[in-house]
C-alpha cells in the first residue's frame, strides 16, 4: 500500500527537502488516561496500528472505534533522510484533535493545543545518529465545553446535526529540512488597483541577507522584487507586469517563490502562489474586483463517509467544488470546520468563494475564559488563511445559543471581542461575529430561517420590506448589508431515514417547486446580497444534501438543470 494522502499538505509553503510521514503508525487508546503516569512515550511499542492520517474513528484508520476516547497515543520510527544533515529538522503536523504532546526519542519537544491548526517543532537537537522515534499523546474532551468542537457530537452517539467525532491526528504529518536562516512566515495582500502584492515577511532570525521574490503567471514571469533584510522582517511590493485576476470561476493563480541569501549564497527556497482580487460590502452589495456580485453560497460542512473530518483523496475537494457549481453555486459557508489548506487551494483554483468558519460549537459563550482557546485559535486560523484569494470573509462564530436549562444568555462582550480582535489581523475582508442570530457586531447582518412555505416565506420578507429579522427580541438590524446564510434544508421526499428542516415536500414535484419559491424570494430582495442553502450532501443522519453523503446523485440530469436555473438567473442587486 503507497503513503495515503502524499501530496504535500498546504502549497502556500512549500520546499524540495520535504518528507510525508502519513502511513501505518503504532496506536493505543489510553481509556484510563494512565499514560502519563506510566510513561508511555519512554515504550519500545504501543499495541494496536493505525493508518495516519485519519482519526481512529474513521474506517480508514483501520480502527473505526466510535466511542469517546479521552487521550490516544501514537508512536513511528523517524528516518531521517541524507540530505537533511546539516539542517534543521523540522517536524509538522497539520492538525491533531485536541491538545497533543510530542516527544522525539523520550524527549518531550513541545506540546500544541487547538485541534484544527498546524503546528511545528524543531527537532534537530533530540535527534540522534540512528533509532529515531517519535511519540504522540493526543487528549480530547469535548464534553467540557471550553473548546470548539463544531459539528462533533457531545453525545455517545451522533444525533440531529451533530455527527461522529474526530480524535488525535486527522491531517497530514511531516518533515522538511530548513537552514538556521529560513522564511519563517509572510502576508500577502493584493493591492489590485496599483497591480502589486504587498508582502510582509519574517525570518527565523535576525541575518544580513537579501531575499527575492518571484511572480510567474502560466509559467512566464509576470514580476520580481528584490530586498536587503537585516532585522529579520521586511515589507515591500511586488509591482506585476501583467494583471489577471482572481474571479468566480477563474482562478488566475500566480506562482510566487522566496528566495533567500547570504554570502551570496542561496539558504531558502520556498514555493508559493497568489491571487489578485479586491473584495467589499457597501450600499447593501457585495463586490468583487469593483462589481456587484450575488453570493450563490451552499453549506458545505467537510464530512467524508469513510475518512470523517479527512478527504481519503486530495480530489475529493475538486470534486466537492465541482459538485456544487453543477446546480449553480459561486462559492461555500465552510461550516463550523477549519478545513484543510489543500481544500482551500481547490477553492482558490477554482475561482469559488468561501466563508471561512470557526468551529465554535460545544462552547460556552456565557463564559469569559473561553477567550483562552478561541483568541489563539482566530490568531491561529488568520495566520494560515490570510493569503488565500477565495476566503472573502470571516464568521467569528456560529449561532451562539443561551445554554442549559437556565439559559444562561450569551455574554455580549465576548462576541465584541472576538469581533475586534478578527478585524484586527484583517480589515480587507468583512466579518461577522455570529452568523444567524444574536448580532452584537458585525459586518454583514445574517439571519438562519428555514420556513419551508415559500408563501409564508415571500410573505414575511414582503412585510419586513426586504430585511427580515428573527430574534428580534435580541438583535436590531444595524443597517449592513444583508443576507440569509442558511435556508432550505429540504427533505428529499423519497428518503424515509434520517431528517431534514420542517415536513418532507410530498413528492419530487413538490421539491422542486419548493426550492424554486423559497430561492426565487432571496434573488427578488433588492436589499439581499447573498444566500446559502443548506446543504451539498447528506451527512449521516441530516439527510437535507442535494447530494448523498458519498455524492452519488439524487437527481435526474433534467431535475439538476431546473435546479441550476433556478440558481444562476439574475439576482436583483447583481450588476
Amino acid at each position: 500500500m503507497g503513503i495515503p494522502r502524499p501530496e504535500h499538505p498546504d502549497p502556500q509553503l512549500k520546499r524540495e527537502s520535504w518528507v510525508n510521514l502519513n502511513g501505518e503508525w503504532e496506536f493505543e487508546i489510553d481509556f484510563c488516561q494512565e499514560g502519563k503516569d506510566k510513561q508511555f512515550w519512554l515504550r519500545d511499542s504501543l499495541n494496536d496500528k493505525i493508518i495516519v492520517p485519519f482519526a481512529p474513528e474513521s474506517e480508514l484508520s483501520g480502527i473505526g472505534y466510535k466511542d469517546f476516547m479521552d487521550a490516544v497515543w501514537y508512536r513511528r520510527a523517524l528516518d531521517i533522510p541524507e540530505n537533511f544533515k546539516g539542517k534543521r529538522v523540522i517536524l509538522h503536523f497539520g492538525a491533531v484533535d485536541h491538545k497533543a504532546y510530542v516527544y522525539v526519542n523520550g524527549a518531550l519537544v513541545g506540546t500544541h493545543t487547538g485541534g484544527y491548526w498546524p503546528f511545528q517543532f524543531d527537532i534537530t537537537d533530540y535527534l540522534k545518529s540512528d533509532g529515531n522515534y517519535v511519540t504522540v499523546l493526543a487528549e480530547d474532551d469535548i464534553r467540557n465545553g471550553k473548546y470548539g468542537a463544531g459539528k462533533q457530537s457531545s453525545r455517545l452517539y451522533s444525533h440531529g446535526c451533530s455527527y461522529t467525532r474526530t480524535t488525535g491526528i486527522w491531517q497530514t504529518v511531516w518533515m522538511e529540512a530548513v537552514d538556521r536562516l529560513h522564511v519563517d512566515f509572510f502576508r500577502l495582500t493584493p493591492v489590485v488597483e496599483e497591480s502589486e502584492l504587498d508582502i510582509e515577511l519574517n525570518l527565523s532570525v535576525a541575518e544580513d541577507c537579501k531575499v527575492t521574490a518571484e511572480a510567474y503567471f502560466a509559467g512566464k514571469p509576470a514580476g520580481k522584487a528584490e530586498v536587503k533584510v537585516s532585522c529579520g522582517h521586511t515589507a515591500f511590493n511586488l509591482k506585476l507586469n501583467e494583471l489577471h485576476l482572481w474571479d468566480i470561476g477563474k482562478g488566475n493563480l500566480y506562482d510566487l517563490k522566496f528566495i533567500v541569501e547570504k554570502d551570496d549564497k542561496i539558504v531558502d527556497v520556498v514555493d508559493s502562489y497568489f491571487g489578485m482580487r479586491s473584495v467589499c460590502l457597501k450600499d447593501g452589495k457585495f463586490y468583487l474586483n469593483g462589481r456587484s456580485v450575488f453570493g450563490r453560497f451552499i453549506l458545505d460542512q467537510g464530512f467524508y463517509k469513510d475518512g470523517i473530518y479527512t478527504a481519503p483523496d486530495v480530489s475529493r475537494f475538486d470534486e466537492d467544488i465541482r459538485l456544487a457549481m453543477d446546480f449553480g453555486y459561486n462559492g461555500a459557508r465552510f461550516h463550523e470546520k477549519v478545513f484543510e489548506p489543500l481544500a482551500i487551494n481547490a477553492a482558490d483554483r477554482a475561482g469559488y468563494m468561501i466563508w471561512d468558519e470557526y468551529p465554535d460549537w460545544n462552547v460556552h459563550m456565557d463564559d469569559f475564559t473561553c477567550l483562552d482557546e478561541i483568541i489563539p485559535d482566530w490568531l491561529s486560523e488568520i495566520r494560515r488563511d490570510y493569503n488565500r484569494p477565495s476566503i472573502i470573509g470571516w464568521c467569528c462564530l456560529n449561532e451562539t445559543w443561551d445554554r442549559g436549562e437556565r439559559k444562561l444568555r450569551q455574554d455580549d462582550r465576548l462576541l465584541d471581542i472576538i469581533y475586534r480582535v478578527v478585524k484586527s489581523q484583517d480589515n480587507m475582508r468583512p466579518v461577522i461575529d455570529t452568523s444567524g442570530n444574536y448580532h452584537v457586531v458585525t459586518d454583514t447582518f445574517d439571519i438562519h430561517w428555514y420556513e419551508q412555505n415559500p408563501d409564508v416565506f415571500r410573505e414575511k420578507y414582503k412585510e419586513a420590506d426586504g430585511i427580515y429579522v428573527n430574534h428580534e427580541d435580541r438583535q436590531k438590524y444595524n443597517g449592513t448589508p444583508y443576507w440569509v446564510s442558511e435556508y432550505g434544508g429540504i427533505k428529499m421526499p423519497d428518503d424515509e431515514s434520517g431528517w431534514g428542516y420542517g415536513n418532507a415536500p410530498k413528492s419530487r414535484e413538490e421539491f422542486l417547486q419548493r426550492y424554486k419559491g423559497l430561492t426565487d424570494v432571496l434573488l427578488d430582495d433588492e436589499k439581499c446580497w447573498a444566500l446559502c442553502y443548506t446543504q451539498l450532501y447528506d451527512v449521516e443522519q441530516e439527510v437535507n444534501g442535494l447530494y448523498r453523503y458519498d455524492r452519488t446523485d439524487k437527481f435526474t440530469a433534467e431535475e439538476k438543470a431546473f435546479l441550476k436555473s433556478v440558481m444562476t438567473r439574475k439576482a436583483a442587486v447583481e450588476d
